[in-house]
């Protein structure tokens, strides 16, 4: 069993870091031996990876368990390689599926990581199968028709509450991108996160993280192409208030982004905290 980690402690004073990427152990479109050398270049401190973990369904976008050997040999010789120079930390983003599948799964707490981030991408459709609902909108719009009978209520309320329920069974370091599903429901239905329900959901899903003592990203990945940050302004508000502990994390898919609206990330939080 992992200790909790402190990342503040552990990144210091540092800004140059992210603790969230993908390689070509799961949907990343480069090696690790790219996205290391990168970080070198860019003078960072820490880097994580943080590979898109194995599940009990098919996925194109998630990591072989067969290869979870592979990737921590990986991040070894990454180490050997440019250790002296960046502190490469092995990490990896598990999937909450439900009570059987998530963080707090034995498989996933035995591993030799050094943290894992928690998300939820994959909620239950009405008749119980599970559907991922990140990516693109024009994805989640057809997912929407075939499989949610176009009702984005169920899919807003279903994320909440199976990220309440990942949250209550612990398990992880980092929650990741925690109100991602907004992205895809406001191109789908605008307006939908100034409703007075949805809020609730999702200051439910603050206040639980807040109890909770996890550590949240700031994740920046939809800043440069849709201008928005995951958590919202305004939850992210709500847990600067209440000192939650909060790191900024790119979820870089390609070695280029792994910086990706970093400074505007720091001035916000600067903001926010004052």
């Amino acid at each position: 069993m992992r200790s909790k980690i402190d990342f503040i402690k552990l990144l210091g004073d540092s800004s140059r870091y992210t603790l969230h990427s993908h390689t070509e152990f799961c949907d990343g479109r480069a090696q690790m031996e790219a996205f290391a050398r990168e970080a070198v270049a860019r003078g960072f401190t820490h880097y994580g990876f943080t590979p898109h973990s194995p599940v009990p369904i098919v996925s194109p976008c998630n990591m072989h368990r067969d290869k979870v050997p592979v990737y921590l040999a990986e991040v070894d010789r990454i180490r050997q390689a440019y250790g002296d120079r960046v502190t490469f930390l092995a990490g990896m983003e598990i999937d909450y599926l439900g009570d059987d599948w998530g963080p707090s799964s034995d498989y996933f707490t035995s591993l030799p990581l050094d943290y894992t981030i928690g998300s939820v991408h994959f909620i239950p459709a009405q008749d119980g199968t599970l559907v991922d609902i990140d990516g693109r909108f024009e994805s989640f719009r057809r997912k929407m028709r075939e499989n949610f009978h176009d009702d984005i209520r169920y899919v807003v309320e279903t994320f909440y509450s199976q990220s309440i329920k990942m949250v209550e069974r612990g398990g992880f370091d980092i929650i990741g991108h925690l109100d991602k599903v907004g992205h895809n429901a406001s191109h789908y239905c605008p307006g939908i996160e100034s409703e007075s329900w949805y809020q609730s959901l999702a200051n439910d899903l603050v206040d639980h993280v807040i109890e909770s003592g996890v550590t949240v990203e700031l994740n920046t990945k939809a800043r440069a192409e849709h201008g928005r940050f995951f958590p919202s302004e305004t939850l992210l508000q709500s847990l600067v208030d209440a000192r939650v502990p909060i790191i900024v994390n790119s979820d870089a898919h390609v070695p280029a982004l792994i910086d990706a609206s970093r400074p505007e990330a720091l001035t916000l939080l600067h903001h926010l905290a004052k």
